[in-house]
């Protein structure tokens, strides 16, 4: 491929990669729901609140288990050291190509944990099998992506910590003296982790597997996306 044909197949993926780190943004809000009101209070996206929950739950806070934030926390790591290595192969300007492989990763591991789901309750009393592969499977998904979204640098779109977003939002308003630099794209990945969270809740009262087969699909349209401005370029 020439120099000027990667070029090109960049600036298209770049232009799509906001819309499409957009959707993956609500997937976060998608597999917290999950993790969190199915898989026994516990975050295996949002690693930040993971960590708090596992120091309460070494402080001996009720309702807590540190066994279930210390696999969440193991898992996100080895998701996270698998979609390092997938990007460390990128050189140049072939950083949107791996990530695609990272991100295909995500849709298999979210496929593979909905197929787990299928007929589970959502009743934790202690950790099962099930419970611990359904940990496993999603908290890798994430770290995996997280990987991949990070050695991309797409500012304001980390798709799973808003805490900066929102500071974002704020320091750089009117109020501020600011000039509410991207503020359409903050305020989008909030409203898109809120509508993941939502939604999710809502499905999970159905199914828990139906809940993390959506994830798997908006993902899934989300990396398609991507995938297709990289070949639509690649054609011109």
């Amino acid at each position: 491929m020439s120099e000027r044909s990667v070029m090109a197949s960049n600036q298209a993926a770049e232009k799509i990669a906001p819309y499409a780190f957009l959707g993956m943004t609500a997937v976060t809000g998608l597999v917290d729901a999950v993790s969190f009101l199915s898989l026994g209070r516990v975050f295996t996206a949002n690693m930040t609140g993971n960590i708090v929950f596992l120091g309460f739950a070494t402080a001996g806070v009720p309702g807590l288990s540190m066994t279930l934030s210390v696999a969440a926390l193991v898992w996100f790591l080895i998701g996270a050291v698998l979609g390092g290595r997938i990007m460390a192969r990128a050189s140049g300007d072939s950083h949107f190509r791996f990530a695609a492989q990272a991100f295909l990763l995500e849709i298999l591991l979210l496929t593979a944990a909905s197929l787990c789901a299928i007929g589970y309750q959502g009743n934790v009393t202690e950790p099962s099998v099930r419970l611990l592969a359904l940990i496993a499977l999603t908290a890798s998904a994430m770290g995996t992506r997280n990987a991949a979204v990070r050695k991309l640098a797409i500012p304001d779109l980390t798709t799973t910590v808003l805490t900066l977003t929102l500071t974002g939002i704020a320091a750089d308003s009117s109020l501020a003296k600011g000039n509410n630099v991207r503020f359409a794209r903050r305020i989008g990945a909030v409203l898109a982790m809120f509508s993941g969270a939502a939604l999710g809740a809502v499905v999970i009262g159905y199914s828990t597997a139906a809940a993390l087969g959506l994830a798997a699909a908006i993902s899934a349209l989300c990396s398609a996306a991507l995938c297709r401005s990289l070949r639509t370029s690649d054609e011109l």
